[in-house]
């Protein structure tokens, strides 16, 4: 018997020189409603995010704090990365970091296999490098009359190192032809279009060690120098899955489920490396290459990309504090085209959270619970047939679902909203609080409160995936959890079914799912 491949999706490691910033909760927040949204689908998914906790710019981050490198990523990870996570509801499968033995063993392991089959060689580097971003850089790279680092603003040093280099030049052409054969490989275009210009212009090899520092993972034939960072980095998608282990072993079978990736989210600042370096390290080892990468854009503060190095890294907390967990994570997939740069707008937000959530979805959850507990006691009537939303609801139902697994999260909420809107306007137009004036008019009464419920179950369900804790509160105030079951096993495959809230579920007011703001903080 075949298993079923799992759907796997992966974050970047993110660097551990400092504390994250709304950036990095940008990304992952992304991968974590892409991989519920399939998990509702009855899927099989991985969700790997994690930390990548070696170089250069970690040991000088842990000198100046007079502590060891391994002491400096401990705390980091500790008190500030994982905390993130949980605090944002991110629903990850696994946590890599690059100091864990599982992932040193792995890299070894599979870096000795490139060597033995010739793809290494020593040689002589010498050139700009930039320790923020812990890349070599090109000449035509850099900007301004300073040559400086175009990510950082800031001068890149000039590093002579006899290395070892991957021949990383050999893999210029089967790239080119992978991606003319494979589109869908690298999105959106405009990183595609980016990638293949960068390969037609020609690739130089890389190196792959340091020799002036130790931070990292020694290179078994060469001990005096460890793995440059990147190519250590990079591995972290593979190991995390058991790259290299026994087929027979937990971590064998594991990597025969799971690899190849079928989505990195990635930021555009570091395209290449996927795009280019990673994909050729797996061409040379013989396996097959992630169905996706997909670079999405920046973050802009002041019409900058969000850098602690600018001081323009915003932590999340400065916003979750004011708007909820749940408006964050609707907030950025819904007003930011992923694949676009956005700009984080505090007006914005509070102009959407007003609009859409509190008004749209809020007050229609409070206004149902509210009438069915004062027109029917708080017993939901029958099931009725509503067409005109049902068909509405059919349409956004499909319409989401392509979009969601496009990675197009901006349509698939709009979508979701632009029912939440119909349902807003049939209320309006049916008044119940008129029918329930007139005793000849019960049945009517009880189809709309019926027809809103169902609205609402559905868009519980829909929803789920960007707020999970609202929509459980919904949920629970709907009567579903008794009366259907965990809105996290329900299908999204049949959300669109009409009738599934039954006669008799008690429909409660629950807390205020949108709280009206206060003051802006200073």
């Amino acid at each position: 018997m075949t298993t079923a491949k799992t759907f796997y999706v992966t974050t970047p490691i993110y660097y551990v020189n400092d504390a994250p910033h709304l950036g990095h909760a940008y990304t992952t927040i992304a991968g974590d409603v892409l991989t519920r949204w399939h998990r509702q689908r009855g899927e099989s998914v991985w969700f790997l995010t994690g930390t990548d906790e070696h170089g250069q710019k970690v040991m000088r981050t842990a000198e100046t704090n007079g502590v060891t490198p391994q002491e400096w990523v401990d705390r980091v990870v500790d008190e500030s990365w994982r905390p993130l996570w949980v605090s944002l509801n991110i629903a990850n499968d696994d946590f890599i970091r690059t100091t864990e033995e599982r992932h040193k063993a792995r890299v070894q392991k599979f870096l000795q296999g490139l060597k033995d089959a010739g793809h290494f060689y020593e040689g002589t580097y010498e050139g700009p490098y930039c320790i923020g971003c812990e890349e070599f850089k090109l000449p035509s790279d850099l900007v301004g009359e300073n040559q400086l680092c175009p990510v950082h603003s800031r001068p890149v040093e000039i590093v002579s190192e006899t290395n070892w280099f991957f021949r990383l030049s050999a893999f210029a052409e089967p790239l080119l032809e992978h991606y003319r054969q494979h589109p869908s490989a690298c999105e959106p275009l405009s990183a595609r279009n980016e990638v293949v210009s960068f390969l037609e212009g020609g690739v130089s090899d890389l190196s792959i060690s340091r020799s002036s520092f130790d931070w990292g993972i020694p290179v078994p034939w060469d001990p005096e120098q460890v793995f440059y960072v990147w190519f250590d980095a990079l591995l972290n998608y593979a190991t995390a899955v058991g790259l290299g282990d026994a087929r027979n072993s937990v971590g064998g079978e594991k990597f025969a489920t799971t690899w190849p990736a079928d989505v990195h989210l990635v930021g555009k600042d570091i395209l290449r490396q996927h795009a280019v370096i990673w994909p050729a390290m797996l061409m040379a080892a013989g396996l097959p290459l992630p169905l996706k990468v997909f670079a999405h854009g920046w973050l802009l503060v002041g019409g900058e990309k969000m850098s602690k190095s600018k001081l323009t890294g915003i932590p999340p907390i400065d916003i979750t504090s004011h708007f909820g967990v749940d408006a964050f994570r609707y907030y950025f997939m819904r007003a930011i085209p992923f694949g676009s740069d956005g700009s984080f707008s505090w007006e914005d937000m509070s102009a959407r959270y007003t609009s859409e959530l509190a008004n749209d979805f809020g007050n229609l959850a409070s206004r149902l619970a509210a009438m069915v507990e004062k027109y029917c006691d708080g017993v939901l009537p029958a099931p009725a047939s509503e067409p005109v939303l049902e068909a509405a609801l059919i349409k956004a139902a499909a319409i989401a679902d392509q979009c969601m697994l496009a990675l197009d999260f901006q349509g698939g909420i709009v979508a979701i909203m632009d029912f939440c809107k119909q349902v807003n306007g049939y209320v309006t137009e049916q008044a119940p609080w008129v029918l329930a004036k007139d005793p000849a008019r019960l049945n009517d009464l009880h189809r709309v409160l019926y027809a809103t419920s169902e609205s609402l179950r559905a868009l519980a369900v829909l929803l789920h995936p960007v707020m999970p804790a609202t929509t459980v509160l919904l949920w629970e105030s709907l009567g579903a959890d008794s009366s259907i079951g965990d809105i996290s096993a329900q299908k999204l495959g049949s959300v669109y079914v009409w009738g599934q809230l039954p006669q008799g579920s008690i429909v409660t007011k629950s807390a205020v799912l949108f709280p009206r703001l206060e003051e802006k903080p200073e």
